[in-house]
C-alpha cells in the first residue's frame, strides 16, 4: 500500500469520478509490458483502494498484451514500445480502435554482476558487437570485445523476444528491431534477468531501470557511451534531461475507445492514471521518471476528446524526450 497522503489523496480525485457510486462486479482489464507492470499495479491498487472497482492486471510482455489488447480481451494494453502498424492493422481489423497515452520515461539498463572489476562504462559499438546476429557463435568471450577485457566467457541475458525491451534495445543498439543473436537467455521476467547477472561474474544483461533500482546491492548498471560522448549512467535524471542516449524511451499506457465510451468506470480509471495531482507522484513510486503535470492533462484532454491513432508511425524513435511527447496530438 502506497502511503496515507497519497492514497487519502487518490480517494478524493476517486470520489469525483461520476462511477464511483457503483462497484461493478465485472473487472477492468490490463495487460501487457512487465516494464509498465509496476505502473500499472500501482495504479490499480489506488484505483481499487479509493473506489472497490476490480482491476486485473496481467503481464504477457508488449506483443503479447497487443495481441490481447487487439482481439478485444483487455481495456487497457501497457507498452514499452510504441504500437506497431501491424499490430495497429489487427487491431483495426477487430474494429479496435485505441488512444495512445505517454505516462512515464525509462531508461534501459546495461548490468553486469557487483563483481565484474573490469568494466563500468561500454560504447554502444560494444554493445553492437556482443548482441548483433552476427556475434552467435562467434563472440564468445569478453576479451573478443575489448582487448583490456579478461579471457572470460560471456553469459547473456535479456528481455523475451515478445517484450517491448527487447524490440527497443535491438532498434537502438543493433540499429533494426528484433535482429540479435539467439544464444542468449532471454525472458519476459526481468526478475530471471537480476537473478541470472547478479549470480555470474561474467554475465551481462538489459533490462529497465525500474528493476535495476530495486536491486542495487545485487546489480551493477554500466554507464554507456553514445557516438564517441562521455559516458552517462542510467538514471531518472539523465533520462529525464535527455542525456542518457540511445536507451532513452517514453513508455505507454493504450486505452480501447470502446472501452472508454461504453463503461463508465473504465472511463474513470483511464482519467485516474493521468489526473495530473495523483499520476506523477504514483510514477514516481514504482521508480520511473514521471511526465510533467501538463503531460498528464493533455493525456486527460485525449481521453475526454477519444482521440485515435498513434503519434510513432508505427516504431520507436531514438532519442524522444519529454517536450516531444507534449508535441503529441
Amino acid at each position: 500500500m502506497r502511503n496515507l497522503t497519497l492514497t487519502t489523496a487518490a480517494a478524493a480525485i476517486a470520489a469525483t469520478l461520476p462511477g464511483l457510486a457503483v462497484a461493478q462486479d465485472a473487472a477492468i482489464q490490463i495487460d501487457g509490458s512487465s516494464t509498465v507492470f509496476p505502473i500499472s499495479e500501482a495504479m490499480a491498487e489506488e484505483y481499487q483502494i479509493a473506489t472497490g472497482n476490480r482491476v486485473v492486471v496481467g503481464v504477457s510482455g508488449t506483443g503479447g498484451g497487443f495481441q490481447k489488447f487487439c482481439r478485444g480481451e483487455t481495456d487497457f494494453s501497457g507498452a514499452s514500445r510504441p504500437i506497431k502498424n501491424s499490430e495497429a492493422a489487427k487491431c483495426a481489423e477487430n474494429g479496435i480502435e485505441f488512444v495512445e497515452l505517454p505516462i512515464a520515461m525509462d531508461a534501459l539498463a546495461v548490468v553486469v554482476s557487483p563483481e565484474n572489476d573490469w568494466v563500468s562504462c561500454m560504447t554502444v559499438e560494444e554493445l553492437k558487437t556482443i548482441y548483433e546476429p552476427e556475434a552467435q557463435g562467434k563472440i564468445t568471450n569478453w576479451n573478443q570485445v575489448r582487448d583490456s577485457f579478461p579471457d572470460r566467457e560471456l553469459a547473456l541475458f535479456g528481455a523475451g523476444t515478445d517484450s517491448g525491451t527487447y524490440d527497443y534495445f535491438t532498434y537502438a543498439v543493433v540499429g533494426e528491431e528484433g535482429a540479435s543473436r539467439g544464444d542468449f537467455t532471454a525472458t519476459e521476467d526481468d526478475n530471471i534477468t537480476v537473478q541470472g547477472v547478479s549470480t555470474n561474474p561474467n554475465a551481462i544483461g538489459f533490462l529497465g531501470l525500474a528493476y535495476v533500482e530495486e536491486n542495487r546491492s545485487r546489480l551493477k548498471p554500466l554507464e554507456i557511451s553514445y557516438k564517441g560522448g562521455e559516458c552517462v549512467p542510467p538514471t531518472t535524471d539523465t533520462a529525464g534531461d535527455g542525456s542518457y542516449q540511445p536507451l532513452t524511451r517514453p513508455l505507454f499506457i493504450y486505452a480501447k475507445k470502446s472501452s472508454i465510451e461504453n463503461n463508465q468506470k473504465v472511463e474513470d480509471f483511464a482519467k485516474f492514471m493521468f489526473d495530473p495531482e495523483i499520476a506523477p507522484e504514483l510514477v514516481a513510486s514504482t521508480g520511473y521518471l514521471p511526465l510533467p503535470e501538463k503531460a498528464f492533462a493533455l493525456a486527460e484532454k485525449k481521453i475526454e476528446a477519444r482521440t485515435t491513432g498513434s503519434h510513432f508511425d508505427g516504431g520507436s524513435k531514438v532519442g524522444v524526450n519529454i517536450s516531444d511527447l507534449l508535441a503529441t496530438k
